[in-house]
């Protein structure tokens, strides 16, 4: 071949690249009697001898034989053929064009040229890696890595020296990506059988070809693969033995070799062949051909392109026909790395559960049970390798780019968890969801997912315990899922602290400096040059400022600039920490003395009821929660205009501590079911639900037949009316169900049964089958499921039954539920046997599911703020009206003034009744409520309203849960978390 091109590349070809060294590539041929003996004077033939002078031998073409034309012919219809599936795949995906990544260890330009040339006529791209010829192991290995995470490229070959091809390097590959099927993943599913699950060698498959396309049926043929080492040898071996043939592969310094010679119909060989082996030890009319190991590296073999052996000569075949191979097999690795963009249907492993008798701790019970290592959870549900990042072995953080990639999906039924007015020590909400997620998908075959709320570890460690769930239908590890999870609040915590700092810390060197001084400072000359960074310039347009040359400005414009002239008594910005602390609902600073007399009053908040977490749970995408960051409203200034993080200059850097947060937490049920945990907002002063993100990958994950299941804080007044009024507002969702979750000691409360207290034993009311207490306690069961009726939302009622219950009580809260109103009403076992005790609660809400919904809002945000609160008081609470204080007042007149008029009502009331009285149980009637504040959380986009006084930092209890928590330090198991 020399520095000439085969004639299908010379037909392709694109102006040349300067040539490297001659090539030759080796070819398979017949050999004939006439072939043997090592004269002098020839050119080399195919065996390393020195081609036979003229007479000595001579060509002829046999009846199978094939001209160079008709094997142009098969590599151009491989081409062809790769170029219509490309052109198919494209049709419906327009945007992809795959990339075939090859690194190159040393100068070849004639592989380089051929690879360019198929790609290119195929409609690929190709990327050449070129790397020193000396590169070390470690040095390949590094570039395999890089290209295994760049998503952009879908398939990798390697053109590197023999030595290099160590099994270190080769199965540093990705097999996704081993277009060359050099990986034992891929050479493993060749053996087993599953030659269309995986990437096949082209040159094997190339040998394959050309002997059939030559009318050389191999079925009972003696194969003798020489010389072949690894991959290739496999593969080798592998194709005849599926075409019938017998392979045997031997080594150049085997004894046996002249005999085997002898014998073997076909003869391939794996590298060149020593100068010592006689030419003679082949057979006449043996089929001989040479793909040596050395194509892979680009070295392909020197020597003659012609043999006289009275049978076919053949040029060029191998080397070409299985570069156009390769470029099938990357066409392939397209199409599958399409199917793999798309969704699919789950191929979920669920755990076993041993429901024990009497049901032991939730701990007990979390650490039974041994969960499946998250990175196989996420592969069955539909998640790629590069879309989590793992934490450990049984958390994973989910990156964003999922919802692109399965945008075409259609979402699957969305399904709302809320309750009746609880007792202070909960109903069971959580356990309710991970109960039906279990039923459907463990034990009915549905894609589900639950989307739960992170826990603050400020109840953890105070009084409520653990939040994840209870019994045998819970998220594990639960000392993982109430502990630190993935560092999600902590950031949220040293956000929220950084924009405090940066609120006090202005306005301290506001006092103090001069503008010109502090305009300096703000702009600094940096190298001999000023100049605005990004936030500032956003400043200044704000100002109406239309400069970017800090040196522009007038003294007016500086101080415009300079100064945000914030007012300390309208600072609403507090700073946070995760832990119940009463201490520190009342706190001075800046009283050292270097803050110069600049003191006041201020407070923390417990984390979750930061601004930030519910910016957080609300967010669609990064830029939205920047620019929701942004538009958090921290006091006002002397003129009484908003001043905002983006004012501060603290943006950007809010942003940057959050980057991780965002991404939702996959965990698992005790059945092995996915779980989303993602954002915890206060269900007071914010709106108590997870994540919109977190639902909104759910929805797409479930595919259009599946569930995802997400729980409201509180009871359906407070936490239900927020998801849909807020939740659904800023997501755009449309939920499809509303699972009501009652209690039979919550239906006694609500009759008049006494006072139900954390930490305090059951009186006998609540132990004891009464009838009466829980007639007279479903009408809030009732009102409830009026509320949830207001929105057009079916709702099934889950009866969250408990060992103390009897059949009678069961059976009369089912049959009152229904003639309120409710599609079906279900008692609940989950808590005592898992997701087998839920099986019916799931049926009914697929049932309820595939009714059509008539969801609407309750109200319009464009009416007044006061009519917005009156309408939550009477339609949802049964207020008779509102009562402003003239403190709310004069703020919702503010808001108002300000832009804010028009955002959704987000009230903080107490939880333990319909009314603001706690100790009002049932249905409270014509009572006034009392609004005493209203304040705005801008960037997440809602005004709440205080009725009455409103904590945002729990106390700890006489005796709080962490006496009973402990390490083993034998072990590093966890005791005693709830």
């Amino acid at each position: 071949m020399g520095t000439r091109l085969p004639l299908v590349l010379r037909q392709l070809r694109r102006p040349p690249q300067p040539p490297g060294p001659p090539r030759r590539l080796r070819v398979p041929c017949r050999a004939s009697s006439g072939g043997g003996g090592g004269g002098g004077g020839g050119r080399e033939g195919l065996l390393g001898q020195r081609r036979p002078q003229d007479g000595q031998a001579r060509s002829s073409c046999s009846p199978g034989g094939r001209t160079p034309a008709a094997r142009d012919s098969i590599v151009r219809e491989v081409i062809q053929n790769s170029k219509e599936v490309l052109s198919l795949l494209q049709e419906k995906n327009p945007a992809f064009k795959p990339v075939l990544s090859i690194i190159q260890a040393g100068d070849d330009n004639l592989m380089q040229e051929i690879n360019q040339n198929l790609a290119e006529e195929a409609g690929l791209n190709i990327t050449h890696i070129c790397l020193p010829p000396d590169s070390s192991e470690a040095e390949i290995i590094d570039e395999i890595l890089k290209i295994n995470e760049d998503t952009r490229v879908h398939g990798l070959a390697l053109q590197i020296s023999e030595n290099l091809f160590s099994n270190k390097v080769l199965n540093a590959l990705k097999p996704e990506k081993d277009v060359d099927g050099v990986t034992d993943i891929n050479l493993g599913k060749l053996v087993r059988g599953d030659a269309h699950e995986c990437f096949v060698s082209p040159v094997a498959k190339a040998v394959i070809e050309l002997l059939e396309k030559s009318g050389v049926n191999l079925d009972g043929k003696k194969i003798l693969v020489v010389g072949a080492h690894g991959s290739l040898e496999a593969a080798l071996q592998c194709l005849f033995q599926r075409k019938g043939s017998m392979t045997m592969s031997i080594q150049w310094k085997t004894r046996q070799l002249q005999s085997k010679l002898h014998e073997a119909d076909i003869v391939v060989l794996g590298s060149p062949k020593p100068e010592e082996i006689p030419l003679t030890w082949i057979q006449p009319g043996t089929t001989v051909l040479n793909c040596s190991h050395d194509f892979l590296s680009g070295k392909v073999g020197c020597g003659s392109p012609r043999i006289h052996f009275g049978g076919l000569i053949e040029e060029d075949d191998v080397i070409l026909l299985a570069a156009a191979l390769r470029i099938q097999n990357m066409v392939s690795s397209g199409r599958r790395w399409l199917r793999e963009q798309q969704h699919r249907r789950w191929r979920l492993h669920c755990l076993k559960l041993q429901p024990l008798s009497p049901v032991p701790s939730d701990i007990e019970i979390s650490r039974g049970q041994t969960p499946k290592a998250v990175d196989v959870l996420a592969k069955e549900i539909g998640l790629l390798a590069d879309e989590i990042e793992i934490y450990g072995k049984s958390k994973a953080k989910v990156r964003l780019s999922v919802l692109e990639r399965l945008k075409d999906q259609a979402d699957g039924k969305y399904v709302l968890v809320a309750g009746i007015t609880p007792t202070p020590l909960g109903e069971g909400k959580s356990t309710v969801t991970i109960g039906l997620v279990q039923a459907l998908t463990a034990h009915l075959n549905v894609n589900s997912f639950a989307c739960l709320r992170q826990p603050s570890q400020g109840p953890t460690f105070g009084v409520k315990g653990g939040a994840a769930g209870g019994g045998y239908a819970q998220v594990i590890p639960m000392e993982e899922f109430n502990l630190h999870l993935t560092g999600d609040i902590h950031a949220i915590t040293a956000a929220n602290n950084l924009l405090a700092a940066a609120i006090d810390t202005r306005i301290l060197h506001e006092n103090t400096q001069t503008d010109k001084a502090l305009y300096n400072r703000l702009v600094p000359l940096v190298n001999g040059v000023r100049e605005f960074s990004e936030i500032q310039l956003a400043r200044l347009k704000k100002l109406g400022i239309n400069k970017t040359d800090p040196s522009t400005l007038t003294e007016e414009e500086v101080s415009k600039f300079a100064r945000l002239d914030i007012d300390p008594s309208t600072i609403t910005w507090q700073r946070v920490l995760d832990t119940n602390d009463r201490f520190l609902r009342k706190i001075t600073i800046g009283q050292g003395n270097a803050e110069k007399g600049y003191y006041r009053q201020a407070q923390f908040d417990i984390a979750v009821a930061s601004e930030i977490m519910a910016v957080l749970a609300l967010t669609d995408s990064l830029a939205d929660m920047k620019a929701r960051l942004g538009r958090m409203v921290v006091a006002s200034d002397k003129s009484g205009q908003p001043v905002t993080a983006d004012d501060l200059g603290v943006t950007g850097a809010l942003t940057v501590l959050m980057k991780d947060a965002i991404k939702p937490n996959l965990m698992q049920t005790l059945e092995g079911t996915p779980v989303f945990v993602h954002a915890g907002p206060f269900a007071n002063i914010a709106h108590g639900n997870s994540s919109v993100l977190a639902d909104k990958i759910a929805l797409k994950l479930v595919g259009e037949e599946g569930f995802v299941v997400t729980e409201a804080g509180f009871g359906a007044d407070i936490g239900m009316e927020k998801f849909f009024n807020i939740k659904c507002r800023a997501s755009g969702l449309v939920p499809n169900v509303v699972v009501l979750v009652a209690t039979v000691r919550a239906l006694k409360m609500h009759g008049g049964g006494p006072s139900v207290t954390a930490g305090v034993p059951l009186k006998k009311e609540y132990t004891e089958e009464n009838i009466q207490l829980v007639a007279d306690g479903c009408c809030n069961l009732q009102k409830q499921i009026q509320i949830t009726q207001l929105f057009g939302v079916p709702v099934v009622v889950a009866l969250n039954v408990f060992k103390t219950d009897t059949r009678a009580e069961i059976d009369l809260v089912c049959e009152l539920a229904k003639r309120a109103g409710a599609f079906d009403a279900v008692p609940c076992y989950h808590w005592s046997v898992g997701g087998k005790g839920s099986v019916d609660l799931a049926r009914a809400v697929r049932e309820a599911a595939s009714k059509r919904s008539r969801f609407q809002f309750l109200y319009d945000v464009q009416v007044p703020i006061v009519d917005k609160i009156r309408t939550i008081a009477q339609a949802v609470y049964g207020a008779k009206d509102i009562e402003l204080s003239p403190e709310a007042q004069a703020k919702i007149d503010r808001y108002t003034q300000q832009g804010f008029g028009n955002l959704p009502i987000c009230m903080a009331k107490t939880h333990l009744s319909l009314s603001h009285q706690p100790d009002k149980k049932g249905v409270p009637r014509d009572f006034i409520l009392p609004i005493s504040d209203v304040r705005a959380s801008i960037g997440a986009g809602f005004i709440y309203p205080l009725v009455g006084t409103m904590s945002t930092m729990p106390g700890l209890p006489t005796r709080p849960c962490f006496y009973d928590i402990d390490l083993d330090t034998e072990t590093e198991q966890v005791k005693g978390l709830f």
